[in-house]
């Protein structure tokens, strides 16, 4: 049976995160709560919230860590004619909950989902003192995919994409990071390995290595360092 860390309601005091569980990957510490407070806490320390229903909170900073630099985004050809070809468009934080609800929706490779009730409270709580994100892409006025997560400086958390039309999501995300280096962005973080974001360039790094770049480049840039719509279609024209 698995030890954890118990956190009060109002604590922030997470554990070193070297005191992670190698199996399961990067389980740290139970309990706590989903307030701003510690969300960002656990954040700019390379730890994030992932439980299911029933479940306490559970807190994560697995090793090795996938990340996107900006500079090392790959678009493959295909993507490149899709993009080219695209009648698409995207905005940013114009239905945030919206987002977050359709990436919650079930699927046929996941029995679940990890975002419960209270995760989709809290990070829209995040999203109303503009810390929290979402990218959305349209046809015409049809919501057809995107993607949400965290912006603190110049890294950005990425949380969970979905998609109702092929490459939709990964449109989205190519376009975000895309814009997010135009604004001065350091890194993506993509948390685990994922072989869909691993052929968009994401590669693995240690956990040591990751938690010194957020040391870095999470309190590098204020929060109004966030891109708008115009700037995301921008980048799209560029692409194409």
């Amino acid at each position: 049976m698995i030890n954890l860390p118990w956190l009060e309601p109002d604590s922030i005091d997470f554990p070193c995160v070297d005191q992670a569980l190698q199996d399961p990957n990067g389980l740290l510490a139970a309990g706590g709560s989903l307030t701003e407070k510690t969300l960002l806490a656990a954040y700019r320390r390379g730890i994030f919230p992932w439980f299911e229903v029933n479940q306490p909170i559970l807190w994560w900073s697995p090793s090795p860590r996938l990340v996107i630099y900006p500079d090392e985004l790959h678009v493959s050809k295909s993507m490149r004619k899709t993009i080219k070809k695209t009648r698409f468009h995207l905005t940013t934080d114009k239905c945030f909950s919206q987002v977050m609800k359709s990436c919650a929706e079930p699927r046929a490779d996941q029995a679940g989902t990890w975002i419960t009730d209270d995760m989709l409270e809290a990070y829209t709580q995040l999203h109303k003192t503009g810390v929290a994100h979402s990218i959305e892409v349209w046809d015409q006025k049809e919501l057809i995919g995107g993607l949400y997560g965290i912006a603190l400086g110049k890294v950005f958390f990425g949380e969970s994409m979905f998609s109702r039309r092929s490459n939709a999501s990964k449109l989205g995300f190519i376009v975000l990071v895309s814009a997010l280096k135009k604004n001065g962005y350091a890194l993506i973080d993509c948390q685990v390995h994922s072989g869909h974001l691993a052929s968009l360039g994401a590669r693995e790094i240690e956990r040591d290595e990751f938690c010194k770049l957020l040391e870095r480049d999470t309190l590098a840039i204020d929060g109004t360092n966030w891109i708008n719509s115009a700037e995301l279609n921008s980048a799209l024209t560029q692409l194409q």
